[in-house]
C-alpha cells in the first residue's frame, strides 16, 4: 500500500495496515556468534548507514552503531538491548539487538518479550552452543517463530548437512533452508536461491564495510560461473527437497520450523536475502493478551508495554529512555496516555525514535513500534501505558539470581547520591535490589545472574551517577521466594538470609543447591516459591 493510500485509508484500516508493514524482530545468539556485526549488516544494506561501523582486526576498531556503552566499545561485545528502526522495501523493519553475553540473559529475555520473531545466529564453526540453546528455550516458551542464519560461511567450519542435522536432532526444530551455500565454509562463492534455483554470486569489499554486490546468475548459466561447486550444492539442495526440508509458511509460524540461511556478516554476504526473507516471511504484529487472558487487537485504542529502561546514553543528558513495544492503536507525541500501575497520567512531549545512541523526535508510531519515552523515571520494565480502553499486560518475570553482594558508598559524603543510583539501577533493571533492617539502608544486597552485571553496576555507579562503590561478594548461590510468616524461622537457620526485593516480593538465599535441599527435607511444611530461572 502506497503513503498517499495509507493516508486515506479509514483511521482503523490505516492502523491495521501499519502494523502490517512492520516487522519487529530480534538477534539472538551465543556470544561471538556476529550478532552486532549482522545488525550493523541489515542496516547497511538497507540503506539506514552508509558505512559498517565494524572494522576488523585489532587496531582502529570501531564500535557499531548498536553498541554505544564505554564497556561495550572497550570490550567488543553487546551487554545492553538497543532498538534500531529503518525502512526496507514497503516495510518498517524494528530490529532489536540483544546482549549475547549469559550474564545478560534477563536482558535479552525483556526484549523477546516485545518481538513477533527471532532470528536465531548460530557460528557455521561452532553450530548450537548452550547460549543460543537458552534462548532457544525461551523463544519455543513465547511461542515466538524463528529464522536461523548460518553465519561465518567465509571462515573454516563444519559441513552445511551437519549443522542442518544439528538443529534438528538438538532441539527439534525441523531447519528449511531458503538459500544453500556454494562452496564450503571458508570458500564462500554465494548462494543456491532454493526459491528461485539461480545462483547469486557475492564479490568481496574492502574490510566488508560496505555492501557485498551480488550477480544474479541462471541455473544454466551457474555451473560456469561456479563448476563443480554448484554441482554439489544443487544435489544437496535436491536431498533436502526429498527429505521433506522445504519451507512451509505453517510449520514456521507454528514453531516447528525453522527457515535457514547461510550469510557471511562480516563481509555483508547473504544480508540481502535476509532482510528479504523478514519483509516476506515475518510475521506483522496481530495484537497481544492481556492479564485476564483476552486479545487487544491492533486497531484497539493506543496501549503498549515497557520492556526496557535505559539511563546514561547521553552524557549531556541525565536522562532516561523507557522502551515500550507499541502493542494496538496509534500514538502521537503529546498524547497522555494513563500509567496502570499507578492510574496516574504519562505525558508522552518527549518522545523519541532512537537509533543505536542516536535520538531523534518521534511524533507517531503505529503497533510493532519502539517508542523511546524520556524523563521516565516513574516506569519500570513490565509497564503497561494505556489510552481510553484500560488494559494491563502480564508483567515481566524477574530470573532468579545467583550472584549476590553488598554494595557501600565509597564515599560517606554522597549518601544521597548513592541511594538515588542503586534507586535507578533497580528500576532499569540493572540488577536487583535486596534489602533487611539488619543491614540497613546504606548496605542494600545486590542480586544477579551473572557477575558482569555487578561490574556494569559499580561502572555505572562511579561514571553516571558519581557516587563509587565497592562490593562485597556473599556466600549465597540460591534464592527462592518465602511467606513472610516464615521469615523469622527461616532467619534462625544457618547459611541462610532473608531480605526483601524492591517490589515487595520476600527472598531466602542459600549458600548452596544442597543445603535448600536439605532445608526442604527437613522441613517439609515450609513453602518456597521458584523464581524464573535463568534459563528461560
Amino acid at each position: 500500500m502506497t503513503e498517499n493510500a495509507l493516508a486515506a485509508a479509514p483511521p482503523a484500516g490505516r492502523i491495521s495496515a501499519e502494523a502490517g508493514r512492520r516487522r519487529t524482530f530480534a538477534v539472538i545468539s551465543h556470544p561471538d556468534a556476529g550478532k552486532s556485526t549482522l545488525t550493523e549488516a541489515l542496516a547497511l544494506h538497507a540503506r539506514a548507514i552508509t558505512e559498517a561501523g565494524a572494522v576488523h582486526g585489532k587496531a582502529g576498531r570501531r564500535s557499531t552503531v548498536s553498541d554505544w556503552m564505554d564497556m561495550e566499545k572497550a570490550r567488543g561485545i553487546s551487554i545492553t538491548s538497543t532498538a534500531l528502526q529503518f525502512p526496507y522495501r514497503e516495510c518498517v523493519i524494528n530490529l532489536l539487538d540483544t546482549p549475547g553475553h549469559a550474564d545478560f540473559s534477563e536482558d535479552t529475555y525483556r526484549v523477546l518479550t516485545a518481538v513477533d520473531c527471532a532470528v536465531m545466529l548460530i557460528d557455521a564453526a561452532k553450530g548450537l552452543e548452550p547460549q543460543t540453546l537458552k534462548l532457544f528455550q525461551v523463544c519455543k516458551h513465547r511461542g515466538i517463530p524463528i529464522i536461523t542464519v548460518i553465519n561465518k560461511w567465509d571462515r573454516p567450519g563444519r559441513h552445511a548437512l551437519e549443522l542442518i542435522d544439528e538443529i534438528q536432532s538438538r532441539i527439534g526444530l525441523r531447519p528449511t533452508p531458503l538459500t544453500w551455500p556454494v562452496g564450503i565454509a571458508g570458500d564462500f562463492k554465494g548462494v543456491l536461491d532454493r526459491r528461485t534455483g539461480g545462483f547469486i554470486r557475492f564479490t568481496r569489499t574492502a574490510g566488508g564495510a560496505t555492501a557485498a554486490p551480488e550477480e544474479h546468475i541462471a541455473a544454466a548459466d551457474a555451473f560456469a560461473a561456479a563448476g563443480v561447486d554448484w554441482e554439489t550444492a544443487v544435489e544437496e539442495s535436491e536431498l533436502l527437497s526429498m527429505d521433506g526440508s522445504d519451507y512451509d509458511r505453517s510449520t514456521f509460524l507454528g514453531g516447528e520450523s525453522t527457515p535457514t540461511l547461510f550469510t557471511s556478516a562480516a563481509l555483508n554476504f547473504g544480508v540481502n536475502q535476509l532482510l528479504d526473507v523478514l519483509a516476506e516471511l515475518a510475521p506483522a504484529p496481530s495484537g497481544a493478551a492481556s492479564v485476564d487472558g483476552a486479545l487487544r487487537e491492533v486497531e484497539s485504542p493506543f496501549s503498549a508495554f515497557v520492556f526496557k529502561v535505559q539511563a546514561g546514553m547521553d552524557s549531556s543528558h541525565r536522562d532516561r529512555i523507557a522502551y515500550a513495544r507499541v502493542v494496538s492503536g496509534t500514538f502521537e507525541r503529546g498524547d497522555v496516555l494513563t500509567h496502570a500501575a499507578t492510574g496516574k497520567p504519562f505525558v508522552t512531549k518527549y518522545a523519541q525514535s532512537v537509533f543505536g545512541q542516536q535520538r531523534a523526535t518521534l511524533d507517531t508510531a503505529w503497533p510493532g513500534d519502539v517508542i523511546g519515552l524520556a524523563n521516565a523515571a516513574a516506569l519500570r520494565p513490565g509497564d503497561t501505558l494505556y489510552v481510553d480502553v484500560p488494559v494491563q499486560y502480564p508483567p515481566i518475570p524477574s530470573f532468579s539470581p545467583e550472584h549476590f553482594a553488598v554494595a557501600r558508598g565509597a564515599d560517606p559524603s554522597k549518601h544521597k547520591q548513592f541511594r538515588r543510583g542503586i534507586e535507578q539501577l533497580e528500576q532499569e533493571g540493572v540488577v536487583q535490589v535486596l534489602r533487611s533492617d539488619r543491614r540497613g539502608e546504606q548496605a542494600p544486597v545486590l542480586a544477579a545472574v551473572g557477575p558482569m552485571q555487578f561490574e556494569v553496576a559499580t561502572h555505572r555507579m562511579a561514571t553516571e551517577i558519581g557516587a563509587p562503590i565497592s562490593l562485597e561478594s556473599l556466600p549465597y548461590q540460591v534464592a527462592r521466594v518465602v511467606d513472610p510468616a516464615d521469615a523469622e524461622f527461616m532467619n534462625r537457620q544457618v547459611s541462610a538470609e532473608v531480605l526483601t526485593r524492591t517490589d515487595g516480593v520476600m527472598l531466602v538465599l542459600f549458600s548452596t543447591p544442597w543445603r535448600l535441599e536439605g532445608f526442604q527435607r527437613d522441613n517439609p511444611d515450609v513453602k518456597l516459591g521458584s523464581l524464573v530461572a535463568a534459563e528461560g
